[in-house]
């Protein structure tokens, strides 16, 4: 606690979130690794000298920060809502009604062996939301495996210490944007296995097994051959026939209702989520004209760019803050009265 008539809480708190003072808690912190790095220790913090102007100073720079926090709030809310609509241009342009995620279930306590298709209370709950995927639209819903030249599992092999000649992508390369290639970890292997399991343009990749549910069929798009980059054993790889645009294959796919369909069918095992090639297979997907696809993908990557430019403006709105709150503190920048 302190002594609100010296100190307020909240310029505290703000002082210890400056960039510079994590980076002299980092520099007091030794070790290479969790369990051996020395931890920051009550008496260092408390020797921390910190800029201490008027408590009505603090108060200005508070409520500045607070002012600040509210538009990039407001950003990151105008982000929300423009994410909430990408998935809705689909629908439309499909002719698929959204789906009524909040649509409460009837609750029963037996079912006819007719009408049990699987054992398993994740798939049966969900089916009775409507959380199984496409199945209405203005063009014809096939399987998906009709459309495909092959799908393949990614490779298995620890991470080395860098740099090597070859990389493999992490979970978190998967982007509705598309394929990260920065979000990756160096590896060693022969360039034969390089060849086999290496990224190419038009190259869907998904997520096939998982521990967290809410990532089951997370997908993205290569945008660029990446000769250098192998996929993980925990993606699919999926090659399209052309009768279909990968662009619009992994939009429908990345949709609530599309992973609704994959998240229905996934089962779990020792704590992971996992889907195979036959659910691929099997996924129902509208298959309108390809220029129709194609209209579909354009507006889908315009509403994504507006969206990339909210977030970029939210990040640009707290960097400028931060640097602002840190030179008040610091006493770089003159506190004005307000």
């Amino acid at each position: 606690m302190t002594d609100p008539t010296r100190l307020l809480p909240e310029y505290l708190y703000l002082f210890c979130t400056l960039d510079s003072t994590i980076r002299a808690v980092n520099a007091a912190s030794t070790g290479s690794s969790a369990v051996s790095r020395n931890r920051f220790k009550e008496e260092e913090f408390l020797n921390f000298e910190i800029p201490l102007p008027p408590v009505q100073k603090q108060r200005v720079i508070v409520a500045r920060w607070q002012k600040e926090q509210g538009e990039i709030s407001a950003a990151n809310s105008r982000v929300v809502k423009l994410e909430a609509e990408v998935p809705l241009i689909l629908y439309h342009l499909l002719g698929t009604p959204p789906p009524e995620t909040g649509k409460p279930v009837e609750k029963f306590l037996a079912l006819w062996w007719k009408d049990l298709e699987r054992w398993s209370f994740n798939f049966l709950s969900r089916s009775a939301q409507g959380l199984t995927g496409f199945v209405t639209s203005k063009y014809p819903i096939e399987a998906l495996g009709a459309h495909l030249i092959e799908t393949m599992n990614g490779y298995c092999i620890k991470p080395v210490a860098g740099p090597t000649p070859h990389k493999m992508l992490k979970l978190n390369a998967l982007l509705p944007s598309g394929l990260d290639l920065s979000a990756s970890k160096f590896i060693k292997i022969p360039e034969r296995t390089a060849q086999r399991f290496s990224i190419h343009k038009g190259d869907l990749f998904i997520c096939r097994s998982v521990g967290s549910y809410s990532h089951v069929a997370k997908c993205a798009l290569a945008k660029e051959d990446a000769p250098d980059t192998l996929f993980p054993d925990i993606m699919i790889r999926v090659r399209l026939k052309d009768t279909l645009l990968p662009e619009y294959v992994c939009e429908v796919i990345q949709s609530p209702l599309g992973r609704s369909f994959f998240q229905s069918n996934a089962r779990t095992s020792v704590g992971m989520w996992k889907i195979g090639a036959e659910d691929i297979a099997s996924f129902p997907l509208p298959i309108p004209p390809l220029a129709v696809q194609k209209e579909i993908t354009v507006h889908m990557a315009a509403k994504r760019e507006e969206i990339a430019r909210e977030k970029a403006n939210a990040e640009r709105l707290s960097r400028e803050i931060n640097a602002e709150i840190e030179a008040l503190i610091l006493g770089t920048k003159k506190v004005l009265p307000t």
